[in-house]
């Protein structure tokens, strides 16, 4: 391992200032000098790491389970995402095998009403930002997907606030807003399993840990989907030829592809791991990227250009990974894809046009990968025309 390539470091910090800075340079300058190396490099994060972002590193790491365990993996220093199924490696099969029904394709098509009734309660002005209503659209639609929009909206919004910080505000500790959220939940709960129900709540209740299960996956759901809708709709208004019905689930995919929420995925081995000639030692963090995969202009033809249409053919294997993949795929997929969907297709309802104004789609790494913004957008009664050089400055 200490012969892979390693970005520029610092002598007693490593690379953990960067990661805390600027992981995206970061991860860009390791690529950059692993193309010849197998893609793979290594990072001083104050315990030896080794980051892939190759097909053939992503299919190891997310099939292997036995070798790349989920425990002490980046996911654990998060208290919202710090256990249930994300974190379960003994018997995680199993405990998948329990939880997986209601979030399935076809058990998501029977929540589709109540999530497009809940979404018309959040109309955008002619003129708004995105990334804003994207959080509000996205509140909504969490709430009637997993508590039949019974929740108190200002509880799910104070709860899910800290997520959209930077770090290190999510690894923060708030004892006093989990025990309300826990309370808030538990009485659904009750409320589900002696009056019954059909939201994800009422399906997860029945099973031991399904309320934290709920709650896990609720933290995990928020902040991914509000990012990808609030780019989704900035480069619609950039790419208006798209903004018609049969564009909208390549849109999503293209914009998944160069934003994953999930930019970068974390596991720790159990036992040394041989790979193309580098040991990397039992403990080290193996760390696998979406992003640089999605990226790799080995695998995709100009990568960093935002082109629906490649998706007329399927992605190069194993190099498009927005919900992971393996028997750890994201439980809330076809959830996450419901409501960007709706979202979307209830945007072209309201104005068949959507122009860009002025914003800052930079990304911004934190728990999950979402633009700098704002992002300010003006709905158009007529199709706006595609005019050159993207967005235009509007006071």
């Amino acid at each position: 391992m200490h012969s892979l390539p390693q970005p520029a470091t610092l002598p007693v910090s490593g690379h953990l200032q960067r990661w805390g800075a600027q992981p995206l340079s970061l991860l860009h300058e390791g690529a950059a000098l692993s193309l010849d190396t197998g893609k793979t490099f290594a990072l001083r994060l104050g315990l030896p790491a080794v980051v892939g972002y190759s097909p053939e590193w992503n299919r190891r790491l997310l099939t292997d389970l036995d070798t790349f365990r989920s425990a002490g993996s980046f996911s654990a220093v998060v208290p919202y995402l710090a256990g249930g199924v994300i974190l379960t490696d003994a018997g995680h099969r199993e405990r998948r095998g329990a939880v997986n029904p209601p979030f399935g394709k076809r058990s998501m098509e029977s929540l589709r009403e109540r999530v497009r009734a809940a979404l018309r309660a959040e109309k955008p002005d002619a003129t708004f930002d995105a990334l804003a209503w994207a959080d509000r659209a996205v509140l909504r639609m969490l709430n009637a997907a997993y508590f039949s929009s019974d929740l108190d909206a200002h509880l799910l919004h104070d709860f899910l606030a800290p997520l959209r910080s930077p770090f290190p505000v999510p690894a923060i500790p708030r004892p006093l807003l989990f025990a309300r959220m826990n309370r808030a939940l538990d009485e659904l709960a009750r409320q589900r399993l002696t009056q019954g129900g059909d939201d994800l709540l009422f399906h997860l209740a029945r099973w031991p840990g399904g309320v934290r299960e709920a709650r896990i996956s609720l933290a995990a759901g928020h902040d991914t989907t509000t990012h990808t809708l609030a780019w989704a709709v900035w480069h619609l208004a950039e790419h208006p030829e798209w903004f018609r019905e049969d564009g909208l689930k390549s849109v999503i995919k293209e914009t998944l592809r160069l934003y994953p929420p999930g930019w970068m995925g974390s596991r720790r081995l159990s036992r040394d791991v041989q790979w193309q000639g580098h040991t990397v030692p039992k403990g080290a963090l193996a760390l696998y990227s979406p992003y640089l995969s999605a990226r790799d202009p080995q695998l995709w033809d100009a990568p960093e250009a935002f082109k629906p249409e490649r998706w007329e053919h399927n992605p190069p294997a194993w190099a498009y990974l927005p919900f992971g993949g393996g028997e750890r795929l994201c439980l809330g997929m076809h959830l996450a894809n419901l409501m960007l969907e709706e979202a979307l297709a209830y945007l072209l309802e309201v104005a068949p046009g959507l122009r860009a104004l002025r914003g800052d789609p930079t990304p911004r790494p934190g728990v999950t990968l979402g633009p700098a913004g704002p992002l300010m957008v003006r709905l158009s009664p007529v199709p706006t025309p595609r005019t050159s050089g993207g967005a235009t400055p509007v006071p």
